[in-house]
């Protein structure tokens, strides 16, 4: 394992388990923002909701329908239906008054987080923890820990997530903690001045690194499945490989959108799918020969091998540049290593 994959972050990392009785949040409250931006010239021919939830992903595509309909949003100054096609270049703008009843229940789940401040969030999620409540999984969340740590966020969209990551994917998420960041951090994705790096490690050898641009959307059959599709929105993903392994490699990925599942749609669709992944990745790929402690540690990674290691964005408040980097998990950092001995003993 190269120095890179040895290295710690060194700043600030406490747990927090705050000690005030948790209570259901079922007042309604109000939530407003105001949002100005402009239709990319890409989304021309796109309905005029589907572009909206092009560029503001914190909303659903229904709330931003309730809002043209209402005349709470206005492009270039006048109500458009959510039908209308859009040419690219109109200014949206609106101040968005919306009442957010909270139905998720705080909860003293330990958090780590590696930054906090007045204006956001910055956590190191673990693998197997849900980010947002939903069928079969309405409490033991990210959303229900925050709630708990921060009640005020049960008045910003999505208790002030602005990203996400998938249960079994570990690493660095980002909440706002006032409309300002909010926001501000909304506005970064949009513009993709956010940067998020992942480490992955996924079957088979890539020769060198790549550009995946491919939309995804749903998976026309599979409807819990994503995949690559013309109708789907757009999806760019960079990779280069790190580490060659012998029948898998470690990658490290970066984002320049962020569709559900893309980095796992898009090796798979290289073919290239990320190790232990249950909906893309298939059966797991053995190196031949190869010992029992790599059998094992490659059969008992029930999760797929990605971890959110690096972020950097600007503070929506200082304006100042700021960059994060999570710890390597265990279970990673022991699949890497038995991935690396069993490469090293075939050079020996």
């Amino acid at each position: 394992m190269d120095s890179g994959m040895e290295q710690r972050f060194s700043g600030v990392k406490y747990m927090i388990q705050a000690s005030i009785t948790p209570k259901p949040l079922k007042a309604i409250m109000p939530s407003t923002e105001r949002i100005d931006c402009q239709i990319p010239v890409a989304c021309a021919g796109m309905r005029l909701d589907q572009a909206l939830a092009e560029l503001l992903p914190a909303y659903s595509r229904s709330r931003l329908q309730q809002w043209l309909k209402a005349g709470q949003l206005r492009v270039d100054g006048a109500v458009r239906r959510p039908r209308d096609p859009v040419v690219g270049g109109e200014t949206v703008s609106g101040d968005l008054e919306s009442e957010i009843e909270t139905v998720a229940l705080p909860q003293p789940i330990p958090l780590v987080v590696l930054y906090e401040d007045e204006a956001l969030l910055v956590i190191d999620k673990p693998a197997g923890l849900v980010v947002h409540p939903a069928a079969g999984n309405r409490d033991g969340t990210l959303v229900n820990a925050l709630l708990h740590r921060v009640p005020e966020l049960a008045a910003l969209p999505r208790a002030g997530l602005v990203h996400r990551l998938d249960k079994d994917t570990s690493g660095l998420l980002v909440v706002a903690r006032s409309l300002q960041a909010h926001t501000s951090l909304v506005k970064q994705l949009q513009i993709r001045t956010i940067e998020r790096e992942y480490l992955a490690v996924v079957n088979g050898l890539p020769i060198a690194g790549g550009t995946v641009d491919a939309p995804i959307g749903r998976h026309p059959v599979d409807r819990q499945r994503m995949a690559v599709t013309a109708g789907g929105k757009p999806a760019v993903t960079h990779y280069r490989v790190r580490r060659r392994f012998r029948a898998h490699a470690l990658l490290r990925v970066k984002l320049e959108t962020g569709r559900t599942h893309q980095i796992r749609v898009h090796m798979a669709q290289l073919r290239f799918p990320l190790l232990g992944d249950p909906v893309y990745g298939g059966r797991p790929r053995l190196p031949l020969g190869a010992s029992a402690t790599c059998i094992a540690a490659i059969q008992n990674f029930h999760r797929q091998a990605l971890h959110a290691e690096r972020l950097a964005l600007t503070h929506p408040v200082t304006g100042e540049r700021l960059e994060w980097r999570a710890e390597i998990p265990s279970d990673l950092v022991e699949l890497l290593t038995a991935l690396g001995e069993d490469a090293d003993s075939q050079d020996e």
